[in-house]
């Protein structure tokens, strides 16, 4: 493989906590060395001037649910070098790995074993076929909703179990979505994943603040389950769930750290999420516990906003698995908008964008087309999340510093698959033997550009990107016959 030199760049290795001028020899899809700028470059290396630019891991997103070449060019263009399904997953992941490699990646790939797919095949006789775009109407499907009789959570914890011995990356528990099962069953799920060294990923229930009723708060669930088992709990975009009651949720992860437990927590600096619209907090009965409206659900492919209680009742019937846009915050709001900062600056807070596929309107969610055609839906944290949280948290607010910034978005995500996952070890980080998932990022240009009325604007700023010592993105723009990505597979204790 041909060497790279990436000469005369501000070289960030939140690992070290370094920050300087240096060069960066990459060879054979490792880093080799880093250098004093102004080093003689090997015979027949690639040598690229990267002067005034900044230089470092590429950014980890932990929760992405493209599984698409046109999605992950877009997760490219903004940072990304490994995007990682691990609050849903795929199932089996066996044939998740092997169809992603059979397809090609611009960028690394992993999956959790999905707690709802295991659910669902046991109680509702789903069959699991690793197709990430088919299964969002099981959201509607009230059978996989029910408590577990004990022969059925035995055979369900076993899927896990075998999902884990097959390489999956933890299991990811979307609890939000099923939020009256019974508590002891997401106990027996922490028990088994801290027992084989793997994390929990968890689309937290309800929190007591919107649904007094709940069966258990969603954050507590989360920070009782690692200090009673010990496993490291990843609490999913903590600002969507908590929307308004960001700060208390966030003093309860607080809380359980103090006392030792491992909990994770990741956020996106949007006000709005993304979801299938037969999901049960989305039910028009269930809407006032969120303060929403109807009228503050948009459905992707079509750009139509839900009308009334009538309409949402109809769409929910006719096409549970719809992809919607969920208004949770107003980001014109000063308020709303200090809430997102907040969960973003929270201590140790990762970045993860949830960034859904993209659907052109033949109903197509996938193409080797770049630029891509016109006319996709999806959300634009798709294509923006990683430059809008440089944008708001660096440039505009100084809430972190460069180096900071890379330690969220690159050092922090891998760190949590370090117990499952060797080849994580060498990722998030730009020292030698680290593997070269490198970006290159102009501080002065690096933005969003995606909106919801466009939301397939790819970012700006992002000058080159590597992913095993291969370009992805070069001068600004993507390489399109380049999928150097891999597959990084867990290894349960």
């Amino acid at each position: 493989m041909t060497a790279v030199l990436l000469r005369g760049g501000r070289v960030i290795d939140p690992a070290t906590a370094t920050d300087r001028i240096a060069d960066v020899l990459v060879r054979d899809g490792a880093v080799a060395e880093i250098r004093d700028p102004g080093s003689v470059a090997p015979e027949g290396a690639t040598v690229v001037d990267v002067t005034g630019r900044m230089v470092g891991p590429g950014f980890i997103d932990m929760h992405s649910h493209v599984h698409s070449i046109a999605g992950q060019r877009l997760q490219a263009m903004d940072g990304v070098t490994t995007a990682l399904d691990l609050e849903m997953g795929l199932s089996p992941v066996e044939k998740a790995y092997a169809d992603a490699a059979a397809q090609g990646r611009p960028l690394n790939y992993g999956f959790s074993a999905s707690w709802l797919l295991a659910r669902a095949v046991v109680l509702s006789g789903r069959i699991a076929d690793a197709d990430p775009f088919g299964g969002l109407d099981i959201l509607y499907d009230r059978d996989w909703l029910s408590d577990s009789s004990p022969a059925q959570l035995r055979r369900w914890l076993g899927i896990l179990e075998s999902e884990l011995a097959d390489g999956a990356l933890g299991i990811g528990v979307l609890m939000g979505y099923a939020p009256r099962t019974d508590p002891a069953e997401f106990r027996e799920v922490a028990r088994i994943a801290a027992a084989a060294g793997a994390p929990t990923f968890t689309h937290v229930r309800e929190i007591v603040e919107s649904d007094p009723t709940t069966p258990i708060d969603g954050t507590l669930e989360v920070a009782r389950s690692a200090m009673e088992f010990g496993g490291t709990a990843h609490h999913c975009h903590v600002n969507s769930t908590s929307r308004r009651h960001v700060d208390r949720t966030l003093g309860t992860i607080e809380t359980a750290r103090a006392g030792g437990a491992h909990v994770t927590v990741e956020a996106y600096p949007y006000g709005a999420g993304s979801t299938g619209i037969g999901a049960a907090f989305l039910a028009p009965e269930a809407l006032g516990a969120w303060d929403l409206k109807p009228h503050n659900l948009v459905l992707v492919a079509t750009g139509e906003r839900i009308r009334d209680e009538a309409h949402l009742r109809h769409v929910r019937a006719t096409d549970p698995g719809a992809l919607c846009i969920v208004e949770f915050l107003d980001e014109r709001d000063e308020r709303d908008a200090a809430t997102l900062r907040a969960s973003l600056a929270f201590p140790d807070s990762i970045v993860a964008s949830d960034s859904m596929h993209i659907i052109w309107p033949d109903g197509s969610v996938d193409t080797r087309e770049w630029p891509l055609p016109p006319g996709g839906q999806t959300h634009p944290r798709t294509a923006g999340t990683f430059a809008k949280s440089l944008r708001l948290m660096v440039r505009e607010h100084g809430l972190w510093t460069w180096l900071e910034a890379f330690r969220r978005c690159s050092y922090l995500p891998a760190r949590v698959l370090d117990g499952i996952a060797p080849g994580a070890t060498r990722k998030g980080r730009l020292s030698p033997g680290a593997d070269a998932d490198i970006v290159v990022i102009d501080p002065d240009r690096i933005t969003d550009q995606a909106t919801y009325l466009d939301p397939t604007r790819p970012s700006t700023g992002v000058t080159h990107l590597l992913v095993n010592g291969r370009f992805v993105v070069r001068d600004g723009d993507i390489v399109a016959d380049a999928y150097p990505g891999r597959g990084l597979r867990g290894e349960p204790r």
